[in-house]
């Protein structure tokens, strides 16, 4: 339990703002497979998107961004989510790369012939094996409490950058579709 002289919000603020910062120059310097990705869910019939936890929720917000831009994407685990197939895609993340659901998935969509793109923290974990694109987030797992990585709790690092990745996917994806943003609005969300 932190003591009751916590320090101020502001001071969280920069140190999660450093951390994302030096994490984000890490992966511009080594972009690693994240062209890849692009290539992944442009040529995809389909784009399914899976993650657990907070890193589900950082996905959710690229497949939100990703049907923006026109893609056919589907979230895992919604009632109107169909089979995968081949020629379609799934998107997934999981900082330890060994979410039994997330790697079982991985495997269901290599079996029928569809490809992965997936973003973890471990190069050497089941789902980066199955991926035909990887993003190797240079951030703690969930479990890493040694505090040398991030100083932020449970993986909260790796799922901030989930979102920055994401948005970066959809902005070059953007920026390669040649559309303006009065394209892309009318597929915005009107039930508001």
């Amino acid at each position: 339990m932190p003591s009751s002289a916590a320090a101020p919000v502001e001071t969280s603020l920069a140190r999660i703002a450093a951390e994302v910062a030096s994490v984000l120059d890490r992966l511009v310097a080594e972009p690693g497979d994240l062209e890849r990705v692009l290539d992944v869910l442009t040529e995809a019939d389909r784009v399914f998107v899976l993650g657990a936890g907070r890193s589900g929720s950082a996905l959710r917000m690229t497949a939100m961004r990703l049907m923006h831009l026109g893609l056919d994407v589907h979230v895992v685990g919604e009632t109107t989510t169909p089979a995968i197939r081949a020629g379609d895609a799934l998107l997934t993340a999981s900082g330890s790369g060994t979410t039994p659901a997330i790697v079982r998935a991985a495997e269901t969509a290599a079996a029928v012939g569809a490809r992965i793109a997936a973003i973890t923290t471990a190069s050497d974990s089941p789902l980066a094996a199955a991926a035909d694109a990887l993003v190797v987030i240079p951030a703690a797992a969930k479990l890493d409490r040694s505090a040398t990585a991030s100083a932020q709790y449970a993986g909260a690092l790796f799922e901030q950058v989930v979102v920055l990745v994401g948005d970066a996917v959809f902005d070059a994806l953007w920026q390669r579709s040649g559309l303006d943003a009065d394209d892309l609005w009318p597929r915005h969300a009107n039930l508001e």
